[in-house]
């Protein structure tokens, strides 16, 4: 995984995680792709890692959602993943052929996923890679790619805001917000404020900074980022959902926070 930086190599670290639960048989969701783009080494770094539900748990309770949006009559036809990394839901999920998937992330991550899949076949919706730092000017790069903020959009942010500062993550809801269209839907992960005080989770976190991948931001309280732009937004706890799914262990350091789903 060394040709990423450390952040982006998390990614791929991903992957193998969705790779594992795809071997399970009660999986939640069945990524067939999942393995070849995480590669041996994220593979071999996601086993010593144990068990990490809150990945099962957010991929399978957002893929629901875009099913639900993207089917949805009337509902949106542009949905954008923002750090969309090793993100399969394009061939994944069932998209009506009208649907354009923006995938916004650093240049050097898109170019080793498209070489990772040449030879997959082409999703039924149409795919569009959009290279840009998040950090930077990305929604001017997202409209050269065809993007129109006139038209209502499903937004995805996930396994993002973690790594962010609070200015940047206040910055990108901004931006997002100036982008949505009325019928807009926004979809967003956060890691729960008090993960960072609970001593039981100092070593992971220690351990992401030593990795230089360093988690910056969470909340306990996410309604007020929406709500102050003009969003409706529900949010519920990752473990009231995991526990739904039947992922949520009872001990131990779970990666706990909330999941959102808010409209305009």
């Amino acid at each position: 995984m060394s040709d990423l930086d450390p952040v982006a190599r998390t990614a791929r670290l991903t992957a193998a995680l969705r790779a594992r639960e795809s071997e399970r048989p009660d999986r939640l969701f069945t990524d067939v792709l999942a393995g070849t783009l995480a590669g041996q080494a994220a593979r071999a770094l996601a086993e010593q890692l144990g068990e990490v539900p809150a990945i099962a748990v957010r991929t399978r309770f957002f893929d629901d959602l875009l099913t639900e949006i993207a089917n949805a009559e009337g509902g949106p036809r542009q949905f954008v993943l923002l750090a969309a990394g090793m993100d399969t839901r394009a061939q994944r999920l069932p998209f009506p052929a009208a649907t354009t998937l923006y995938e916004v992330d650093r240049p050097e991550l898109l170019r080793l996923k498209d070489a990772l899949l040449a030879g997959v076949p082409e999703p039924a919706c149409r795919r569009v890679a959009v290279s840009a730092d998040l950090a930077g000017d990305w929604p001017r790069s997202l409209v050269q790619a065809g993007f129109r903020a006139d038209l209502p959009t499903c937004w995805l942010v996930e396994g993002l805001t973690q790594y962010l500062q609070e200015a940047n993550v206040i910055r990108l809801f901004d931006r997002i917000t100036a982008c949505s269209a009325p019928g807009s839907h926004l979809l967003a992960e956060f890691v729960a404020a008090s993960l960072f005080r609970d001593p039981a989770a100092r070593p992971m976190l220690d351990a992401l900074a030593e990795q230089g991948a360093a988690w910056h931001y969470g909340t306990d309280e996410p309604q007020p980022l929406f709500a102050e732009r003009g969003w409706q937004v529900q949010s519920v706890p990752y473990a009231e959902v995991g526990q739904a799914m039947g992922r949520w262990p009872q001990n131990g350091v779970t990666a706990g926070g909330h999941l959102a789903h808010a409209t305009r």
